[in-house]
């Protein structure tokens, strides 16, 4: 296969809806760029699938944002991230192209949790496969050897948001669940990280049930000023993305469905195309 040498978008991967919100906020960041968001609905969730089958889904969507002539990819889905980045970015880049670039949302967050917590005591939601990776322990350890993290599988959070739920009152037993385990195992945390695209959607039920003067972390914020600050530092990047301030989007879903869910995240209609991945 031929890659596209010309400017692209910015390719912003999610197995599902989540990583929309990422999406917002690198666009409210970072207007001028061009992004390509490509949601792998159709075989969404990704979290409890095994490490195999996550790296080959997500290798196959990083494929096609190249083809379609994206040389920069975000991986903005947090299993994703955890489990098929680094083979993507140590394995597989290599051999496509060693001048394009993959980047994920793990350790962005990581960054900024050093400058957040005050009793380095850290929490983190997530999906089951997220925890398991234990990618955010590992990637936080190594920058703050000194912070305590505690991950917390909040499992029936991503199907309560899709199914459009979050805001119902059966949302509020699933939340105060997942926060009353978190915070029995170590009542120390001060700083819990939403590891998921999803979750900033359940915010306000989080807000109502953790205790008081605990931070909350949603990744969007984070993310996009750790790519504004890439760009930055990489100018031999930052020329190969393409600024005409537009954003197309790709589902392997249908269209409509698509459309209908985006509006959960972003609050206004999208044009959608879908696609197959191989």
């Amino acid at each position: 296969m031929k890659l596209l040498e010309s400017p692209g978008p910015i390719g912003v991967f999610d197995s599902g809806y989540g990583g929309l919100t990422i999406l917002h906020q690198m666009r409210q960041l970072m207007p001028q760029y061009d992004y390509l968001y490509l949601g792998d609905n159709a075989r969404a969730p990704y979290g409890p699938r095994s490490f195999d089958i996550v790296y080959q889904f997500t290798r196959e969507a990083v494929m096609k944002l190249f083809d379609l002539g994206c040389h920069l990819v975000i991986i903005a889905c947090n299993t994703a991230s955890a489990k098929a980045l680094r083979t993507i970015q140590q394995n597989d880049l290599p051999g496509i192209d060693p001048k394009r670039r993959v980047l994920g949302v793990i350790r962005p967050t990581a960054e900024c949790i050093g400058h957040i917590t005050q009793s380095r005591h850290v929490g983190i939601f997530a999906t089951v496969g997220t925890i398991k990776s234990e990618s955010y322990v590992l990637e936080i350890q190594k920058l703050y050897p000194d912070i305590t993290v505690t991950g917390e599988p909040c499992p029936m959070w991503v199907p309560l948001i899709e199914n459009n739920e979050y805001d119902s009152p059966g949302a509020d037993y699933f939340v105060e669940k997942r926060i009353g385990n978190l915070m029995r195992r170590d009542p120390k945390i001060d700083t819990i990280i939403l590891g998921c695209t999803h979750y900033p959607l359940l915010l306000n039920k989080i807000l109502k049930y953790v205790p008081r003067g605990v931070k909350i972390i949603p990744q969007g914020e984070y993310v996009a000023n750790s790519l504004k600050d890439y760009m930055v530092r990489h100018p031999e990047i930052d020329v190969k993305c393409s600024k005409g301030g537009k954003c197309h989007y790709m589902t392997t879903e249908s269209v409509d469905k698509f459309s209908e869910s985006a509006q959960l995240f972003l609050h206004e209609t999208v044009d959608v195309e879908q696609v197959t991945l191989e």
